[in-house]
């Protein structure tokens, strides 16, 4: 089994436990400690109040990329990685009635999680898909904003997710993501337990090599802003903002 296929199936096997949990006791896992140094503390009372308490205890991020960016009525978001759906219920309401909203999933625990929050939020502009970031099961430029939170650093291979990203895009999109980084060497042990990567620390790239991969993908205006210092500064939770051009380039002239 290749090391993508590892780390895919272990992220599953622990998200979809913690969607067990929550279905059946209303907390995430061990003494419901969610609340950790990384998803702790993310989202306002507000925010918080207007959604179903399950999809708040799913929030297992490292930032809120509903703050990112500015969403306006008819814009068309995908979440890549959207677990319990709180980032995609959030921006749902943004959106409003006009607007749609799709939430990206490899796992079937999460999605149902995820839908029966929907019906729970009320919120009909929404659809959870089932799929993986490596192959988003959305046509070329068909989505606004992409958002996600502390997803693309459990993928193996970031270069496909990026390029991705870019296919759905439609020209002119926004990218506005949280993810954690790296600042610093991490050890070759950290980088191959697979629990690490679960867990969003042995997959968080450079940041530097974070925003040379989204330019390599197409994406221009890249912007990484790390908030959030975790083990003495060695890794970040971070905001990433990018655009896809409005017009695309063929060539370093642009076809000139």
């Amino acid at each position: 089994m290749t090391k993508t296929n590892d780390v895919q199936r272990a992220v599953q096997e622990r998200y979809g436990a913690i969607a067990r949990s929550l279905g059946e006791t209303g907390c995430c896992g061990d003494a419901c400690g969610c609340d950790d140094a990384i998803s702790g503390h993310l989202y306002s009372d507000d925010q918080k109040a207007a959604l179903p308490a399950t999809a708040v205890a799913a929030s297992l991020g490292c930032g809120n990329p509903t703050a990112l960016i500015d969403l306006a009525p008819g814009h068309t978001v995908l979440d890549l990685g959207s677990g319990g759906g709180i980032d995609v219920l959030l921006s749902a309401r943004r959106v409003g009635p006009r607007g749609k909203v799709y939430g990206l999933d490899m796992t079937d625990e999460m999605l149902a999680l995820a839908r029966e929050n929907q019906r729970k939020a009320g919120v009909t502009n929404v659809e959870f898909l089932k799929g993986t970031i490596e192959a988003i099961p959305l046509p070329d430029d068909s989505v606004d904003v992409i958002i996600s939170n502390c997803v693309i650093n459990l993928s193996s291979d970031k270069d496909t997710v990026l390029r991705e990203a870019f296919r759905v895009l439609r020209p002119g999109g926004r990218f506005a993501v949280s993810d954690v980084v790296s600042r610093g060497p991490v050890s070759d042990d950290i980088r191959r337990t697979v629990e690490s990567w679960v867990g969003c620390i042995a997959g968080a790239l450079d940041q530097k090599d974070y925003a040379e991969k989204l330019r390599n993908a197409g994406f221009a205006d890249v912007s990484i802003e790390p908030w959030r210092e975790h083990a003495d500064g060695t890794f970040a939770s971070a905001f990433i903002r990018a655009d896809k051009p409005a017009q695309a380039c063929c060539g370093p002239a642009c076809c000139a």
